[in-house]
This record gives structure tokens, C-alpha cells and sequence, in this order.
């Protein structure tokens, strides 16, 4: 028993987690840097199209993320606690709901692509592209709802190699199809856009498989076909009470990004070329912080299952202290290099010179990110997902996206009054996470009830050393 508790520990240690994500992470935004500079070979149009599409794609995803989310803080939670067939049960549960929002959502997206980007202001000239695009990649959201879930699901029963080894194959495969499809390397056609989005729901459908075995193998007692008719509503009850705050927390970022491209696609589109090749240089600024942020969600959340709140407060505090500092610097090297990096991708004078501003205040935008992605993360572990959700709906949609009409359109001051409205609101969102946490609400609330279940037992044990005594004396009595 000793040797298992230490490697529990050490299995929810938080370097053990995070490492792995954040090899995931480096090589899937490594991989997407080299998918958009391939992209950027077909045309900046076409670079356009797929930034738009994605954010819509962020978007829709939202629908299943809240009990993807809402399952893997639960499913730590339990294991924390020591009930891995709660953690097991909650799974199967979240899976058949999320591949369930997944296939209506790919139906949905093959049917009306063009009526959809049209509603989201896609300038006229990107619409045959996007309708092409959207319908086969939109139509594989089946795919990604089950790569979320699954992926979720194993990371928080402490295995985050599975899912790092699995994306890195997917994201491989994605680039050597990519290759073939728009180069018509090795006599394969050369389909365009067209090919990507091939390429993109085929690496997906390998990805899945992969998930899936692991997924089937992650518990104890072994999932099988016969366990996704298992349901119990109170488990997932407790799914979607942490969920669903987390969806529309969500929600309120996705469609804030969405809105603030829409503006963009009202500017012209040169602003929103710049924006979705500073989207990929921004994502190696944060991708260790946001490591290890996450692996501090799934700690976090364990600690506070098995009682240790003490321990749980204190490791938001490390995350902050390793990230803000990784972060700044990554920024500031991003400043130093970036131009010559977006050479790589455009030639156009106009997007280039609208991306080296962008640099500068990137190195704002950054550390306001990561205290959000650590303080958010540490809040949601604990449970008290409606606080985020309140804030985040609050300064999302008044900040992020209201300011950024106002002064970016409406006043006419573009791209950079747009940028200063999204790092005020990180800022903001950051200062009031900072001070719930510090509260320790759901924390005390945890400790109050520890106390309660130790007081009844110890109650039951007296309860019950006295029945051992009268069942004792009673013989002699008689």
C-alpha cells in the first residue's frame, strides 16, 4: 500500500504531468506553424479562410467542451478521493455525450457552410474557399469531440504521455499529407485547400483510434463494449454542475475571439491574414505556462479530492512563479526574431508591418494570459467554476469585444485599439481571479467538510464501541 500512495504522488507530481503536455503542445503548435507556412504557399486567402474557419470551429466546440471539462476535473477529483469506478463511470458517460453534440454538430456544418460564414461577416472573396473548407473540416467535428473527451479523460487519471505521443503522430501525419495534397508530391494531386482539409479529418480519425485503445485500457477494470450502456445521473449531475459553467466560460472566450475576427474581416483582409499569423507566433509564447497551467488543474483537482487543501493552495503560487517569468522572456525573444519569422510566411509590406506593432504589444498580452490561464485553471480545479464563468462573461463581453467594436470599428482605430482591448481584459479577469483564490471560499468549504465526516465517524465509532460493550456484559447479566 506505502509503494502505491508514493506513486500515486509521484503520478500527480506536477513536472510528471506537465512535461508531457507540454512536448503535446510544442509539437502541435510547431507542426501548425508548418501547416500554416504551407498553407501560405496556396495563398494568403487561403491562410485567411483557415484562421476564420478555426475560430468558428473554436467556437462550436464549446457545445461538448463543457462536459469534456466538466468529466475530467471529476474524474481527478474521484481518483483524489480513492473512487476510481466513480472516475471510470463518469467517463463512459461523458463520452457517449460529447461524441453524441459531435455528430450533430458535423451534420449541422456539411450542410450549411456557406449561409454560416456569410452570418460572420467572411468578406465575399473567401467565401468559395470557405464553404469548401468548413464543409469537410466542420464535418469531421465528430472526430474532434472524441479526441477532446478522450484526451481529457486520460490526462486526468495522470497519464498525459498517451495523449502527447498520440498527438504528436497526428500532427505528423497531417504535415506529410499536406505535402503530398499541395505539392502533388509523390503523384498524389494536388487539391489545394482542398487537400489540407482531407488531410486534416484523416490525421483526426487515426488520432481517435489511438485515444480510443488507450481510453478503454485507462481504468483499473477495463472498459468494454457492454459499459456504454452504464449510466448514473447523479455522477453526471455533478459533470455538469462543474461543466457547464466551464462551457460557457468558454463559450464567452471563443465567441469573443470569433466576434473580434468578424471585426477584423470588417477591416479588410490584410488585418485578418496579420492576425492569424500572429496567432501562430503568439501560441510559443505561453505553451510552457500553459503547460503548466493545466497540469496544475488536474494536480490541483486531485489534491482537493483527497483533503489537501493546503497543498492545492500553495501550487497555483509555483505555477505563477515558473510561467510569468518563461512567458516575458519568450515575448521578448518573439520581438527580437518574429520579423524574420513572418518573412517566412508573407511578403505582402502591409500584413508585415501591422504584425512587427503587434509584436510589441505582445509583450503585454502575455503575462495577463498566463495569471488567467493559472488562476482560472486553479478556481475550476476547486470546483468554483461560476466565478470564472461570471467574470468572464462580464469583462469578455464588455472589454474584449465591445471595446474592440467601439474603438477598432466604429472609431476607426484598427487592429492595435482591438489588441489594447484584449489585454485589458486579461488584466482585469486576472486581478479578480487573483483575489477569489486568495479567498480560499471553496477551499474552506472543504475543510468544513472533512471535519463533519470525521466527526461522524468518530461518533459511529463510539456508537459502536459502546453496542461491543452492552453485547459484552449482556451474557454475564443474564
Amino acid at each position: 500500500m506505502k509503494s502505491n500512495k508514493g506513486g500515486e504522488k509521484n503520478k500527480f507530481s506536477l513536472w510528471l504531468l506537465a512535461w508531457p503536455i507540454f512536448i503535446e503542445l510544442f509539437l502541435q503548435i510547431l507542426l501548425g506553424t508548418v501547416d500554416t507556412l504551407m498553407v501560405s504557399r496556396i495563398s494568403d486567402n487561403a491562410v485567411a479562410v483557415v484562421g476564420f474557419s478555426n475560430q468558428l470551429f473554436n467556437a462550436l466546440t464549446t457545445l461538448f467542451a463543457t462536459v469534456a471539462s466538466g468529466a475530467g476535473i471529476v474524474i481527478a477529483q474521484k481518483i483524489g478521493s480513492g473512487r476510481e469506478e466513480d472516475a471510470r463511470t463518469v467517463a463512459i458517460i461523458a463520452f457517449k455525450v460529447t461524441a453524441g453534440i459531435g455528430l450533430i454538430l458535423s451534420i449541422l456544418l456539411i450542410a450549411v457552410p456557406g449561409p454560416i460564414a456569410t452570418i460572420l461577416q467572411l468578406p465575399n472573396e473567401l467565401l468559395p474557399l470557405a464553404k469548401i473548407y468548413i464543409s469537410i473540416v466542420g464535418g469531421g467535428m465528430i472526430l474532434t469531440a472524441m479526441i477532446s473527451l478522450l484526451g481529457t479523460a486520460i490526462r486526468n487519471t495522470g497519464n498525459t504521455k498517451g495523449p502527447m505521443y498520440t498527438a504528436v503522430g497526428m500532427n505528423v501525419l497531417h504535415i506529410l499529407m499536406n505535402y503530398c495534397f499541395i505539392f502533388g508530391a509523390f503523384g498524389f494531386p494536388q487539391w489545394g485547400l482542398t487537400g489540407v482539409a482531407i488531410s486534416t479529418v484523416i490525421s483526426r480519425f487515426v488520432a481517435t483510434i489511438v485515444l480510443l485503445f488507450i481510453f478503454l485500457g485507462t481504468f483499473q477494470r477495463r472498459i468494454g463494449f457492454k459499459d456504454m450502456s452504464v449510466y448514473d445521473g447523479k455522477l453526471f449531475k455533478e459533470v455538469l454542475v462543474i461543466g457547464w459553467p466551464l462551457g460557457v466560460n468558454s463559450a464567452s472566450w471563443v465567441f469573443s475571439q470569433l466576434a473580434i475576427f468578424s471585426f477584423l474581416a470588417m477591416l479588410g483582409a490584410t488585418e485578418l491574414a496579420a492576425r492569424t499569423y500572429m496567432n501562430t507566433l503568439e501560441s510559443f509564447c505561453f505553451m510552457l505556462g500553459f503547460s503548466l497551467a493545466m497540469a496544475a488543474q488536474i494536480q490541483i483537482a486531485h489534491l482537493y479530492g483527497a483533503g489537501k487543501t493546503k497543498e492545492a493552495y500553495r501550487a497555483v503560487y509555483r505555477v505563477l512563479a515558473f510561467g510569468l517569468p518563461l512567458v516575458i522572456v519568450n515575448a521578448f525573444i518573439l520581438v527580437l526574431f518574429g520579423p524574420k519569422l513572418l518573412g517566412l510566411f508573407t511578403q505582402d509590406p502591409e500584413i508585415l508591418t501591422l504584425c512587427v506593432a503587434l509584436l510589441w504589444l505582445n509583450l503585454l498580452l502575455q503575462p495577463g494570459k498566463m495569471i488567467n490561464m493559472a488562476l482560472g485553471n486553479s478556481l475550476n480545479a476547486v470546483g468554483d467554476t461560476r466565478y470564472t464563468m461570471i467574470i468572464s462573461l462580464i469583462f469578455m463581453s464588455v472589454v474584449a469585444t465591445g471595446c474592440s467594436y467601439l474603438f477598432g470599428v466604429s472609431i476607426g482605430w484598427g487592429i492595435i485599439a482591438i489588441y489594447a482591448c484584449m489585454i485589458s481584459d486579461e488584466y482585469i479577469r486576472g486581478v479578480f481571479s487573483f483575489f477569489r483564490w486568495r479567498g480560499r471560499k471553496y477551499l474552506r468549504r472543504k475543510e468544513q467538510e472533512l471535519l463533519q465526516e470525521r466527526g461522524w465517524a468518530q461518533e459511529d465509532q463510539g456508537q459502536g464501541q459502546g453496542n461491543q460493550t452492552m453485547d459484552g456484559v449482556a451474557p454475564s447479566a443474564l
